[in-house]
C-alpha cells in the first residue's frame, strides 16, 4: 500500500497515528494515569445515566434498539444487545446530553470522554477487559486532545467532533487489534465521509448537540469494521491533495507521540456544574457572590460578566443566550447560568428543567446581564479558564474572579466528589447495590477479564 509522504515528515500522520496506538501499552502506563481513566469511567457512566431518560438518549436507544445483534454491545441500562456502532451512538447520545461530562480546551475544544461509550462498545465486541479498556480510553483521549492541540476547525466553520471520528477509530481498531495497515485504513475511512458542520452549536441549540459525537463515534466504529473485513481506505487522508489538511482543518504539525507518555488525559477537566466548561468559572463566582449579597436578587441593577474571546463567541454573544428556549441553549448561556446561580444558590439538573426555563423572574434577571470580551483573559486562556463576574446592586459594587473552577486540574475534584457525583445522576435509575457493585468493579478495573461484567450491572429497574 502507497502513501505519499509529507515532506516535513518521515511518514503521514495516520501511519504515525496508527503506530503510536498500536505502541502504547497498560503495562508503560503511570498509575496516575490508571487511576485516572477509573475516575473518568465513573463520571462518564454516570453522566450517561443522569440523561439516560431524556428525549435524545431515548431517540437513540430507540433506533439501536431496532436491531438485535448478539455478538454486539450492550445497550447502557438494558440487557439488548445490538451492533457495537449502534451502541456507540445511543450510550454516547445519553452520555452526552446533560453537558456535565469532561473537557479539554486548546485550539480546539473537546469532550474527549466522548470516547469512553465508544470503547465500552468496542471492548464488549471485542470480548477484552478492564487493561485492554484502560488502554484504549487513554488513547481516546490523546489522539482527540493531541489533534485539538494540533489544529482549530470552529473558524472554519467544521465541528470538534471531527476529530472524533479518527479518536474513536483509533480506539475501536486498538480493542480489536488490527494491524498496523488495516489501522491506516480505518482512519481513511473515519476521516473521509464524516466531517461535521459547527451548525451544531450555533443559535438556538437542538437536540443534536447530544448525538453529534455519538454519531461520529458510530461512524468510527463502523469505519474499524469495515477495515477489520479488508475494506481499504483512502490514503494519505491527512497530506493528501484532497486530503484533510487542504480541505476541512489547514495545515498542522502533530508532535512525536510517545507511548511511555506524559498523556492527555491528566490534562482535561472534570465538570462540577452541567453547563458549558467555560461557563464553569462564571457559575461558580456568581455562587460566591451570592454569598456577599444584601440586599437579595431584587436588589441587583446590572450583571457583568467579562470572559475570553471564545467563551464569547460560543456562550455570550448570540441573543439567542438572552432568551433560552431549549435545555441545550441554556447550559449554553452565559447569561442564563450566571443568573440561575445568583437566584438559586446552585447550579444542578433541575435549574434546566422546563419549569425553570420559563420563569418570567428569572428572564428579567437574565436581561441585566451583559457580556464582555476580555483581552487580559483572553491573553491567559486556555491556562486559566476564567471569568470576572460584577454585581451592582443599591449603590454597591461586587467583583469576584474564577480562574480554575472545581475540576480543574489546578483545582481536582476529589475521588468521593467523583463518587458523589455518579451516585447523584445514576441513583434515581440504579439502586444502591448496583450502584456499589459498579463502582466496586471500577476502582479494580485492571482485574475485570470482560467488560460486560460493568455493563450487565447497569440494568435500569424494570427494564429487561
Amino acid at each position: 500500500m502507497a502513501h505519499t509522504a509529507h515532506p516535513k515528515v518521515d511518514s503521514t500522520v495516520a501511519e504515525r497515528l496508527a503506530r503510536f496506538s498500536r505502541e502504547l501499552s497498560y503495562r508503560h502506563l503511570p498509575p496516575e494515569v490508571i487511576h485516572e481513566v477509573k475516575r473518568r469511567l465513573i463520571d462518564t457512566l454516570g453522566c450517561a445515566f443522569g440523561g439516560w431518560k431524556d428525549p435524545p438518549a431515548k431517540i437513540a436507544r430507540k433506533v439501536a434498539r431496532s436491531v438485535r445483534f448478539r455478538p454486539g454491545a450492550t445497550l447502557f441500562g438494558e440487557a439488548h444487545r445490538t451492533t457495537e456502532d449502534l451502541a456507540a451512538f445511543a450510550n454516547g447520545t445519553a452520555a452526552r446530553y446533560l453537558d456535565y461530562n469532561d473537557t479539554y480546551l486548546s485550539k480546539e475544544p473537546a469532550h474527549p470522554s466522548d470516547n469512553i461509550p465508544a470503547a465500552l462498545a468496542a471492548a464488549e465486541a471485542a470480548g477484552r477487559g478492564g487493561k485492554a479498556l484502560i488502554e484504549a480510553v487513554v488513547l481516546g483521549y490523546e489522539i482527540q486532545c493531541r489533534l485539538c492541540d494540533a489544529a482549530a476547525l470552529r473558524p472554519r466553520g467544521w465541528d470538534h467532533v471531527t476529530y472524533g471520528a479518527f479518536s474513536s477509530a483509533l480506539t475501536a481498531a486498538k480493542l480489536w487489534r488490527l494491524t498496523e495497515a488495516k489501522t491506516i485504513h480505518a482512519v481513511g475511512l473515519a476521516g473521509t465521509p464524516n466531517q461535521a458542520l459547527r451548525q451544531t452549536r450555533v443559535g438556538e441549540i437542538s437536540m443534536w448537540k447530544a448525538a453529534a459525537f455519538a454519531n461520529a463515534a458510530r461512524n468510527g466504529l463502523f469505519a474499524v469494521e469495515l477495515a477489520r473485513l479488508g475494506m481499504t481506505g483512502p490514503a494519505p487522508i491527512f497530506e493528501g491533495e484532497k486530503g484533510f489538511m487542504r480541505i476541512v482543518s489547514g495545515e498542522f504539525d502533530l508532535p512525536p507521540l510517545h507511548p511511555s507518555g506524559p498523556f492527555k488525559i491528566m490534562e482535561t477537566y472534570i465538570k462540577y456544574f452541567p453547563v458549558e466548561y467555560h461557563a464553569q468559572s462564571a457559575v461558580q463566582a456568581a455562587l460566591l457572590l451570592r454569598e456577599r449579597m444584601e440586599g437579595g436578587i431584587d436588589s441587583i441593577d446590572a450583571i457583568t460578566i467579562r470572559t475570553p474571546d471564545i467563551s464569547y463567541e460560543i456562550i455570550g454573544r448570540d441573543p439567542e443566550k438572552w432568551h433560552p428556549k431549549t435545555r441545550e441553549t441554556a447550559d449554553h448561556s452565559l447569561p442564563y447560568c450566571v443568573a440561575v446561580a445568583l437566584m438559586d444558590g446552585e447550579v444542578g439538573l433541575r435549574q434546566f428543567g422546563p419549569r425553570r426555563l420559563i420563569d418570567p423572574k428569572l428572564h428579567l434577571l437574565i436581561q441585566k446581564v451583559r457580556v464582555l470580551s476580555d483581552p487580559d483573559l483572553s491573553a491567559a486562556y486556555p491556562g486559566a479558564i476564567a471569568n470576572i463576574v460584577e454585581i451592582e446592586a443599591g449603590g454597591r459594587r461586587e467583583v469576584e474572579r474564577v480562574d480554575h473552577p472545581r475540576g480543574h486540574p489546578k483545582n481536582p475534584m476529589t475521588d468521593a466528589e467523583v463518587e458523589e457525583k455518579f451516585r447523584r445522576l445514576a441513583g434515581r435509575l440504579l439502586s444502591k447495590r448496583q450502584i456499589e457493585g459498579v463502582l466496586a468493579r471500577i476502582w479494580a478495573l485492571e482485574k475485570v477479564k470482560s467488560v460486560g461484567e460493568i455493563l450487565n450491572l447497569l440494568k435500569v429497574r424494570g427494564k429487561g
